[in-house]
């Protein structure tokens, strides 16, 4: 167990470090877009791919934030039972969750994004959009993020299973959005 938890810390900080470039992204993405609207406006032009890049680097900041928002335990909830009972019923909730529903599902769409990146790849996908860019980055970053988000279900799994084990404490205390 003591490998494991080793490796959940390595994956926790390869998300930790995810996370930090989404954040940055989000800053990019701000700037390019006031910048694509000032000269937009000022000089009366514009190009696609400013407008297209906006788009890539949202996609980036969802997709490669995932991971760390997992990690964080701030993904979003369907709070019918799991703010009212003990923690270790959280922690089995959350294991349940983890082993039938993320896990799966992400092995799945990082499986099936592959040949989608790789044909667009392959192929030099262009935007159809006069000025548009390349496409094949922005569904690498499909494939991407699945796989950060599979790796981060595992560290989330294994500090699940050491939590109900003994060996670690976790923090699992969940509050209900304000609605």
């Amino acid at each position: 167990m003591t490998v494991l938890l080793a490796w959940g810390r390595a994956i926790d900080a390869l998300s930790a470090g995810v996370g930090r470039v989404a954040e940055y992204l989000v800053m990019l993405c701000c700037l390019i877009s006031a910048g694509n609207a000032i000269i937009r406006y000022l000089f009366n032009i514009s190009s696609n791919g400013w407008l297209e890049i906006q788009w890539y680097l949202f996609a980036y900041v969802v997709v490669l934030g995932a991971s760390h928002t997992l990690r964080k335990n701030g993904h979003v909830r369907v709070d019918l039972i799991y703010g009212s009972v003990s923690e270790r019923k959280r922690l089995w909730i959350d294991l349940i969750g983890l082993v039938l529903f993320l896990l799966p599902v992400c092995i799945f769409l990082t499986w099936l994004c592959w040949p989608f990146f790789w044909l667009s790849y392959q192929q030099g996908e262009m935007s159809a959009n006069a000025g548009g860019l390349i496409r094949w980055p922005v569904k690498l970053i499909l494939v991407t993020g699945f796989g950060l988000l599979t790796l981060q279900g595992l560290s989330e799994l294994i500090k699940r299973i050491a939590a109900l084990t003994g060996r670690i404490d976790i923090d699992v205390s969940y509050e209900k959005p304000l609605q």
